[in-house]
């Protein structure tokens, strides 16, 4: 299994209507690897809670990826209802050159 669908499979606890995992490895300084990435996820885990807690969860499921091959993670986490009107900002560019 790769980093994208170890991600995928501990994010599946969310029950999220809408996920998307984009490995930005490519955008980043030295050689192209599964270590930066970019998650949307939206789930009615996180209504009502703020955007800390959100984050909170999400790192606590990822865990193990955070303490290896995952560098960088770029998290956009919505409820459904903030999903209707949210876009989603483009990742910036590294400052670390290609």
């Amino acid at each position: 299994m790769n980093i994208a669908e170890s991600i995928a499979s501990k994010l599946a606890v969310l029950s999220p209507s809408h996920l998307d995992i984009v490995n930005e490895s490519h955008m980043h300084a030295g050689p192209a690897t599964d270590s930066h990435f970019k998650l949307v996820v939206v789930s009615d885990a996180f209504n009502g809670k703020r955007p800390v807690a959100r984050h909170q969860q999400v790192y606590q499921l990822l865990a193990e990826e955070l303490s290896g091959p995952v560098h960088a993670l770029a998290l956009h986490l919505y409820s459904p209802q903030e999903w209707l009107e949210a876009t989603v900002p483009p990742s910036p560019q590294c400052q670390g050159g290609h």
